[in-house]
């Protein structure tokens, strides 16, 4: 691949320009036809396949490249033909019903129903290019194959757009559909917001990067599907404003190195985080600037390809940084990874686009530390400009309800996520946490917590969460993973309060247990940090409070020696008891420093006050707050956002 040379005046952050783009776009699509069949209907990545089998992996591959390549026809039609062609030639030879290597229908697979939305959105788009030029036997074929999904059941999550967008693409082709199914799922997406641009993806409090390249992207692509529609007239101004509104969020959340936040399901979708900032610029439902938008997708892409996501054969792995089999969910195909393509909606816009000609322009944590509090999730967000290090300390995330009794999901349920680490994968661990170790080293699990609320003060974020801490035993015969916790036999432990003050990289965790039981043989506590790439330049320390509460007299480190997502050592250090928990209050200092960051040692000193119940916590650079206040705890919050 010849990539041309780094523009750093249009694009001082990144040097990449929509040349770039292109040729990385163009890469990846060529990469893949070598392994497309000969009549392009198929294409048999290598790798696993998912739990759904090969016919559904290989119709993955081709549907979600082609989402890619219809963006990259739409952007620029008279120089892709060559890729025009090469899709024409697989969507008469997949919907064939004399094929026997033709795609299942939706209506007979399930995982179909998903890349039927992908061959929805990109004929859509590139309507004038292929679908108005193949021929009528194929174009039947294709709403006969597409007409499968009507009236099928789709679970009540961010899969009711899937069939929102091929029954509108039916209408606009003159085929059948249901205005029922479309009301419906319109219904079912409204049900699911939370708030400030914020959606769950469904009934559990399951917030990550499906609310911004799922429940943000799909509005706006349906819109422009269906113009005239009165339902989409109806829901401009409200599906705008939500979009916007989650913009203003997202760009915080996204670090100086380029990476977005390590959190969720998914992940193997990389710079698929991109997308809400493209369809920002493609709908005009945005207050970020163009400099901006193009700064945090450019900065993705950057991050992925410089950290080795692309093979040397072109492809893209299942993994973060390059492959890493650990990442496989129950529904990845070597296929999957491709809907990192919805990454790459900007090269549906023009050359001429704003958002390719404005110069970049920093993220909000390149101009200087930030601070946001964002509700629906319950997160506290404090970015620190010294070392471009993003992290969110989680108090309203899970992937459960309250009072489930699982064991954590490590993508939702840990107490802290950041731009620079990945979590630890295994769900009993120290990473992030408040738990309890029993005399056979089983740790426990926070899952189905409650949420008690958020504020900001004097320059300082404050969270908490109650939960009763349980062991798991695994249930062997679970479902499969896609982002819960695991199910099994519960044993229930003491109840926790933990509350998290945060400054920059500093947070002061707060803990109050009670029904630790009085004897001398119960379970002890760590209250754990970061967890760190032995190689990296990011430090993660945990410190006791001196003078304050019950006494931390142990100290260690957590030490995963196989390879993880970034790495091939994972540390983890911990704080907590020698012996058994009492009832009381604990305290420690947990600190994430990036190169050129907070000093590691970085402590939060307690002054004590005249009376009991009375002093005050000093971060390191002198802000302050109240026992008092704390001990009040967190009032909910009515506004979304601090300064």
């Amino acid at each position: 691949m010849l990539l041309p040379p780094l523009d750093h005046q249009l694009s001082p952050h990144t040097g990449l320009t929509r040349e770039h783009w292109t040729a990385y776009a163009d890469h990846l699509l060529r990469s893949a036809h070598h392994f497309g069949t000969e009549d392009h209907a198929n294409i048999h990545l290598p790798g696993a396949n998912s739990r759904y089998g090969p016919r559904s992996d290989s119709l993955e591959a081709f549907a979600r490249t082609f989402l890619l390549a219809s963006f990259r026809i739409a952007g620029d039609p008279a120089s892709t033909g060559w890729i025009a062609e090469w899709y024409a030639a697989g969507l008469d030879a997949g919907t064939n019903p004399a094929n026997p290597d033709r795609w299942p229908t939706p209506g007979e697979l399930g995982q179909a129903k998903v890349e039927a939305a992908s061959l929805a959105v990109g004929l859509a788009l590139t309507r004038d290019v292929l679908w108005d030029k193949l021929p009528e036997r194929v174009q039947g074929q294709l709403i006969a194959w597409f007409e499968t999904v009507i009236g099928e059941e789709y679970p009540p999550i961010n899969w009711v757009w899937f069939q929102i967008v091929v029954e509108t693409f039916l209408a606009s082709v003159g085929g059948r559909y249901s205005d029922e199914d479309i009301d419906a799922g319109l219904a079912i997406h409204d049900s699911l917001y939370r708030g400030g641009g914020w959606f769950a993806d469904g009934p559990e409090r399951a917030y990550d990067h499906y609310v911004g390249w799922a429940f943000q992207v799909y509005p706006q692509l349906w819109a422009m599907m269906a113009p005239s529609d009165p339902r989409v007239a109806a829901r401009k101004t409200v599906d705008g404003d939500r979009l916007a509104d989650f913009l203003d969020d997202a760009a915080f959340l996204v670090g100086a190195n380029g990476a977005p936040l390590i959190q969720g399901r998914s992940l193997i979708y990389r710079f698929a985080a991109a997308a809400p900032f493209w369809v920002g610029e493609l709908s005009g439902h945005t207050r970020l600037s163009p400099g901006v938008a193009r700064r945090a997708a450019s900065g993705m892409l950057d991050y992925f390809t410089r950290h080795g996501s692309i093979t040397p054969e072109g492809l893209l792995s299942i993994g973060w940084h390059g492959e890493f089999a650990g990442m496989k969910q129950a529904y990845s195909g070597a296929g999957s990874p491709y809907w990192a393509a919805k990454g790459m909606l900007g090269l549906a816009l023009p050359a001429d686009h704003r958002v390719w000609t404005s110069v970049e322009e920093p993220l909000p944590v390149e101009i200087a530390d930030t601070q946001r509090l964002i509700a629906a999730p319950g997160w506290q967000v404090d970015g620190t400009r010294a070392d471009g290090v993003v992290r969110i300390r989680n108090h309203a995330t899970d992937h459960a309800v309250v009072g489930a009794v699982v064991a954590d999901s490590p993508l939702y349920a840990r107490i802290g996520y950041s731009t620079h680490t990945f979590p630890d994968l295994t769900p009993e661990s120290v990473d992030n946490a408040v738990t309890f170790v029993d005399s056979a080293g089983r740790l426990t699990h926070r899952t189905g917590f409650e949420h008690l609320g958020s504020f900001s003060e004097h320059g300082i974020q404050v969270g908490a969460s109650r939960f009763t801490a349980h062991w798991i035993e695994p249930d062997p015969d679970a479902g499969p993973d896609h982002g819960s916790g695991v199910a099994g036999i519960a044993t229930q432990g003491p109840s926790v309060t933990v509350l998290s003050a945060t400054r920059g990289a500093v947070e002061l965790r707060l803990v109050s247990v009670s029904g630790a039981g009085a004897g001398a043989s119960g379970p002890a506590v760590r209250i754990g940090g970061w967890p760190v790439d032995a190689a990296s330049s990011e430090v993660s320390t945990v410190l006791a409070v001196p003078g304050f509460g019950l006494p931390l007299d142990a100290a260690g480190t957590l030490v995963r020696s196989d390879a993880h997502p970034m790495g091939s050592e994972l540390t983890i250090p911990w704080v907590g008891t020698s012996g058994t928990a009492h009832d009381g209050d604990y305290a420690a200092v947990v600190v994430l420093a990036g190169d050129g960051g907070a000093a590691p040692e970085a402590g939060v000193t307690f002054v004590a006050g005249e009376g009991p119940g009375e002093g005050r916590f000093v971060f390191p650079d002198g802000a302050s707050v109240d026992l008092g206040r704390l001990a009040r705890g967190p009032e909910p919050i009515s506004m979304r956002s601090c300064p």
